[in-house]
């Protein structure tokens, strides 16, 4: 859809915007009006109030949608699929039980923490958390020391890889509205997400485990554990979760040495490499191996597609609300508004990066859901990042974990999230506000200064 030429001047656009926000911010938490419809009304009235012309208000709207899913909506359902198959099967269970041994008792929050890192590529942050936490607690009682020695690094694992790595579906969303490279952005986030837990999630959990003493809670499943029947082999588990980061690597690295001119793009096998290595061909080659590596010999096929397609219910409202966050930032950009932002975004001197941190945060503690904060903020981003020249494809990538971050920190009462973790840790209100806030803030904190440095050194 080609942008209209804008009717409006700078400051109207921009008082419009901000009204924008304001509705949106309004229907989510005072209304309670659910997020997909709240942002697919608030195009339709920025749409309205900019003099889009009414025959192309709707097809604005769905190109929008329409454009943003095309890419979301096949990478998340994939990779729910993926984590649903290792979930159901015990894979998580086999992964940490491995790693414990591997590590020895005396790190055990490092083996469930690194544990969490690999199985929390595929699946999402509460999904993850449920299936691992009574193994956590299992490991607390055995071992003794506060639950949150072991849980918060476990947690902020989850978090990390759901935030910063595809295919989640933020950093999808984030990487499709700012034209980010879907594989160099997982190589990125992959690399980023690793000292982003260590220092603050890991290093902040031995703190925290000192200085809060909280007993193990009474545990969701019998007996305190979970038990399957056959459970997969751990080098079964780990082969499916190198196998598409592998795959991506081989686009990614390819496509480096043929802009090199060390090899050619002609040859077939070429080709081949570079198809099998875009992310969504990677991760649909990968889930029908988890299918039938998993599925083989523990249960009939039928039952194996009743797996990956009870996957598939939870993230609809995602994927609804990612595609709707593209149908704003499309109306946005086709109004004028994205280039008067832009603009003004330029004229305060502040890095695009660093905007994108600032305007992500602002719209996380004000409303608490992520999903949220990273589709606005990714709509309002995407003007000023077309609009500034010399981005590369690694700065693109590193916006995208900005914008990640800023839509992490300083999770509270209005987060679901906050909410799930003081629930199953047995936390007050307080407590979890010095804990899992503290935790996510550093994240976020942690995470935004990395990708900062990086971008000033790259």
């Amino acid at each position: 859809m080609e942008t209209t030429a804008p009717t409006l001047g700078t400051g109207p656009l921009l008082l419009i915007a901000a009204a924008a926000i304001a509705v949106l911010l309004f229907l989510v938490i005072k209304v309670r009006l659910h997020a997909f419809v709240s942002l697919t009304l608030v195009s339709l009235l920025v749409a309205l109030a900019t003099r889009i012309p009414l025959t192309d208000i709707v097809p604005t709207m769905l190109d929008g949608f329409g454009g943003t899913l095309a890419s979301v909506a096949m990478l998340v359902g994939l990779g729910v699929m993926i984590g649903r198959m290792l979930e159901v099967t015990g894979g998580a269970a086999v992964l940490a039980q491995a790693l414990i041994r591997l590590f020895g008792e005396k790190r055990a929050p490092l083996a469930l923490g690194v544990a969490s890192l690999l199985f929390g590529f595929p699946i999402f942050f509460d999904a993850g958390l449920i299936v691992m936490l009574p193994i956590v607690f299992s490991v607390a009682r055995r071992l003794g020391g506060s639950v949150l020695l072991y849980a918060l690094p476990t947690a902020g694992a989850f978090a990390v890889m759901h935030a910063f790595v595809p295919p989640h579906p933020g950093p999808v969303t984030a990487s499709d509205q700012l034209g980010a490279h879907m594989g160099v952005t997982l190589l990125v986030g992959a690399v980023l997400a690793i000292p982003t837990w260590y220092i603050g999630s890991y290093l902040y959990a031995l703190y925290a485990g000192r200085r809060f003493e909280l007993p193990v809670p009474d545990d969701f499943t019998s007996e305190g554990e979970l038990r399957y029947e056959r459970p997969p082999h751990v080098a079964t588990v780990l082969g499916i979760l190198l196998l598409p980061m592998l795959l991506i690597f081989c686009n990614t690295g390819i496509s480096t040495l043929a802009t090199a001119g060390i090899v050619s793009e002609e040859p077939a096998w070429v080709q081949a490499m570079l198809l099998i290595g875009q992310t969504p061909i990677a991760l649909l080659i990968t889930a029908i191996v988890a299918m039938f590596a998993l599925g083989s010999g523990r249960y009939p096929r039928d039952r194996v597609e009743q797996i990956v397609n009870g996957a598939l219910g939870p993230v609809c409202s995602i994927i609804l609300i990612t595609g709707a966050g593209g149908m704003f930032g499309g109306v946005l950009r086709s109004s004028g508004i994205g280039e008067a932002l832009a603009s003004s975004l330029e004229s305060t001197g502040l890095p695009v990066i660093v905007a994108a941190f600032v305007i992500a945060t602002a719209l996380r503690v004000a409303q608490g859901s992520a999903t949220v904060a990273l589709t606005t903020a990714s709509a309002l981003v995407a003007p000023a990042v077309a609009a500034s020249p010399g981005l590369s494809t690694i700065d693109l990538s590193l916006i995208v974990i900005a914008i990640a971050c800023g839509s992490t920190v300083l999770s509270h009462v209005n987060d679901s999230g906050f909410w799930l973790v003081g629930r199953f840790l047995g936390m007050d209100v307080a407590t979890t506000l010095r804990t899992w806030t503290v935790m996510e803030t550093l994240i976020g904190g942690v995470g935004f200064v990395l990708a900062l440095v990086l971008s000033l050194l790259l």
